[in-house]
């Protein structure tokens, strides 16, 4: 994802698992910015036992105070699950963890996409897990906690880096954008061109101005053959739809990342629908084919 607007000044680094550009007209908030991406990945980060998010999943207790930051960012992940029907659900942890993704993949090499999409079983949409475990977690401001069933465990990868994209973008004067790994959150008028999965131009140019676009895809993350990071609810296995990308549009960073996920996990049709309902978008299909609302 590449953001366009007049003459800014960018500063990139690698943080959760991927890469983070900061735009701004003045470079004068770049490096507290830069500082506020670095400090919530630590905290929200579930590779690293030191982090606030492993200390709530291990905790035993039903009920554990939380800092205001994990309450936030576990908010905006909640918001994401009723956003998206429980689709962009964040209690998969043990599903994501059988299914290889136990560890950071940095590093790891990627299995190509067209051969990933070869080895795939065949193509269905995916279905929100009939129990909806993240209806059960509860965050309350006024105490201080969250509240869980011992033993849920949750997941804020993907939803945390839209959650942190907000919070930077908040700290950059207007033009800037903040781009964290595909999840970019604007201030001011751009012109946000959309990588297409399988190379080339790009799969779209969408004129965006003080609100956030989300790109989600298969290819972000893959390995052992026809594995990737995106998990069908319903099953708790990686989810083949017929989609490799979606983008959304949405006011805020962590919506728009909920309604990408969703979107390229209802399939090409209710996938579009989904879209459409909510600001619109674009769909890259299995066959390089880009669909939009």
């Amino acid at each position: 994802m590449t953001a366009v607007a007049g003459v800014l000044l960018e500063r990139s680094f690698p943080s959760m698992g991927t890469a983070v550009r900061l735009l701004a007209s003045d470079p004068s908030p770049l490096p507290n910015a830069g500082a506020e991406v670095e400090r919530l990945a630590a905290l929200l980060t579930r590779f690293d036992a030191r982090s606030e998010l492993c200390a709530l999943n291990a905790d035993p207790r039903a009920v554990v105070p939380a800092s205001a930051d994990l309450r936030a960012a576990v908010r905006a992940a909640l918001r994401g699950a009723e956003l998206t029907g429980g689709l962009a659900d964040p209690t998969l942890l043990g599903a994501l963890e059988r299914a290889g993704y136990a560890r950071s993949l940095t590093g790891v090499p990627r299995t190509p996409l067209r051969r990933a999409l070869a080895a795939a079983p065949p193509r269905r949409p995916a279905r929100p897990h009939p129990a909806a475990a993240w209806r059960l977690v509860l965050v309350d401001d006024e105490d201080g906690t969250i509240a869980r069933p011992p033993g849920l465990r949750l997941d804020l990868g993907g939803s945390a880096k839209g959650f942190v994209a907000d919070r930077a973008a908040a700290l950059l004067g207007a033009p800037c954008a903040v781009d964290c790994g595909g999840d970019m959150r604007v201030r001011g008028a751009h012109e946000v061109r959309v990588a297409h999965p399988f190379g080339g131009e790009p799969a779209a140019v969408i004129a965006l101005s003080d609100g956030a676009v989300a790109t989600s895809g298969v290819d972000a993350r893959l390995w052992d053959r026809a594995h990737h990071h995106l998990l069908d609810p319903a099953t708790g296995v990686p989810a083949w739809t017929g989609v490799v990308s979606a983008t959304a549009l949405a006011p805020t960073a962590a919506e728009a990342e909920a309604l990408a996920k969703a979107a390229l996990l209802s399939g090409p049709g209710a996938g579009l629908e989904l879209l459409a309902r909510h600001g619109g978008g674009v769909l890259v299909l299995d066959d390089g084919d880009v669909v939009t609302t």
